[in-house]
């Protein structure tokens, strides 16, 4: 902030004007003007308490929250009167209201620092985009949810390694991506209780001695508790962390299932057709349709795997209490939540259109040697140590495809060359919908525990968007 005559609000010390070059360097406008909001949310909280404890009258509070009003309008209205000294949003706000209303807005900082200022809005941002997160990922879990009922039957070759390994359905498929989701989501939850600390009062580093009442105005912002240490609180981004790690591992997530859809949807799998609204051409090549949705997906990950980097290692060696280097926390937040939060809208929108190829899903699960496993299996339930059953189906395996033909072509003859004690009904196992059937375990792919499995993902589902409700309705 400028004051009369070119000076800064903290020139008192410094004689002369900063140098142009140090404006520049150490400004951050384009970045924390996202939280503007944020900012003025805080600033008519810690204005009413000041009224609250006498350090203002009321014709001041009421001129502080008209100017803060009209700061609002301003900035919606993307009219707001930005000047070239405005180091950041929380300067360029104060100046302005100080143009507006006069000395009521010169006491607006009474009992506070930039540095709890910034640690408030940073942690009312972040609130408030753990929300967001949290609800949209539940938006992803419902799309998820119904494509699974809808794909309840359908198989699936289940892979590892990249290879064909054992007959699944698409449904238990989508569930696990329901899965991932749920430890997101318990993620960002968790993280939230550790950010809903309110460190207005910290001051500097030390606090005031002004009496302000600091658990007023974290309830009038809806935090649960305050900081316990003042030097801790103006020094601390761990939340910021937190909520960028979530935010890495969730997208990481996404990166996952969009890597299973670039595959899916190449002629070599054919699972997956986008459609023609969600696919791209060739500038060259008039045949192509590809799925840039999905790959930019998987590359914005690893962006936010960066911003999770760059948290850390801005942190890792700075001493008490508050360093300027703390600034620079923000950018890779902001990033983090803006990437996440569009990458998630865009799985919910795609997922939600894609078109699932029953049929050539069918025919790769329908695969002989992907119930190998079974057959083995069997021959323990026979009395066969495993190791020995294993060995007999290995050479099995081996012996089909020597002979070119399916596992499922060798008749009775071959198996009891490869162990004598082979029966009939070993020829029955080859059958993907029964392989399935034998496989009612909890956790597992069988017909009647994914319907358990779909029962119990509506009812977490449902939970959650309560849970994102709740903590709505507590945010300012």
């Amino acid at each position: 902030m400028t004051l009369p005559g070119g000076a800064k609000a903290w020139q008192g010390r410094l004689r002369g004007r900063t140098a142009p070059g140090l404006e520049d360097y150490t400004h951050s406008l384009d970045a924390d003007r996202a939280y503007w909001r944020e900012d003025l949310a805080g600033s008519r909280a810690h204005a009413r308490m000041l009224r609250a404890v006498g350090v203002l009258a009321g014709h001041e509070l009421r001129a502080i929250e008209q100017g803060l009003d009209r700061i609002r309008a301003e900035l919606e209205g993307d009219r707001f009167p930005f000047a070239p000294g405005d180091e950041d949003i929380h300067m360029a706000v104060e100046r302005r209201l100080i143009e507006l209303v006069g000395t009521p807005g010169a006491k607006l900082h009474t009992g506070r620092s930039r540095n709890d200022q910034v640690a408030l809005d940073l942690r009312l941002f972040a609130r408030r985009a753990q929300v967001d997160l949290a609800g949209r990922l539940v938006e992803v879990q419902a799309v998820l949810l119904r494509r699974a009922r809808e794909h309840r039957r359908t198989l699936l070759a289940g892979y590892t390694h990249l290879q064909r390994a054992q007959p699944t359905t698409l449904a238990h498929h989508l569930l696990a991506y329901i899965e991932m989701l749920q430890r997101d989501l318990g993620r960002l939850l968790d993280a939230h209780r550790r950010t809903d600390v309110s460190p207005l009062g910290s001051g500097a580093l030390c606090g005031t001695t002004l009496p302000i009442d600091r658990e007023a105005v974290a309830r009038d912002l809806g935090f649960a508790q305050i900081t316990a240490n003042s030097l801790d609180a103006v020094g601390d981004r761990d939340f910021a962390v937190e909520t960028v790690f979530a935010c890495a591992l969730c997208a990481g997530h996404g990166s996952r299932l969009a890597e299973e859809m670039v595959l899916w949807s190449s002629a070599e799998f054919g699972f997956v057709q986008l459609p023609d609204a969600w696919a791209t051409g060739s500038s060259l090549m008039p045949q192509k349709k590809n799925p840039d949705v999905f790959e930019l997906l998987r590359a914005r990950a690893g962006r936010v795997l960066g911003d999770l980097v760059a948290c850390l290692a801005i942190l890792k060696g700075l001493p008490l209490s508050y360093n300027r280097d703390l600034q620079e926390a923000t950018p890779p937040l902001l990033d983090a939540v803006a990437t996440t939060l569009a990458g998630l809208t865009m799985l919910a929108e795609v997922l939600a259109a894609v078109h699932f190829d029953q049929e050539r899903m069918a025919e790769a699960a329908g695969d002989p040697q992907l119930l190998a496993t079974d057959v083995a299996e069997h021959l323990v339930r026979q009395g066969v140590p495993f190791r020995e059953a294993h060995a007999i189906v290995g050479r099995a395996v081996r012996t089909a495809l020597r002979r070119r033909i399916s596992l499922a072509d060798l008749d009775l003859a071959d198996w009891q060359r490869l162990h004598p004690g082979a029966s009939a009904d070993l020829l029955l196992l080859f059958d993907a919908e029964d392989g399935l059937r034998r496989r009612e375990l909890p956790g597992g792919p069988g017909p009647r525990t994914v319907g358990r499995a779909l029962q119990r993902a509506d009812l977490l589902i449902r939970r959650n968007r309560r849970q994102v409700e709740l903590l709505e309705a507590r945010l300012p």
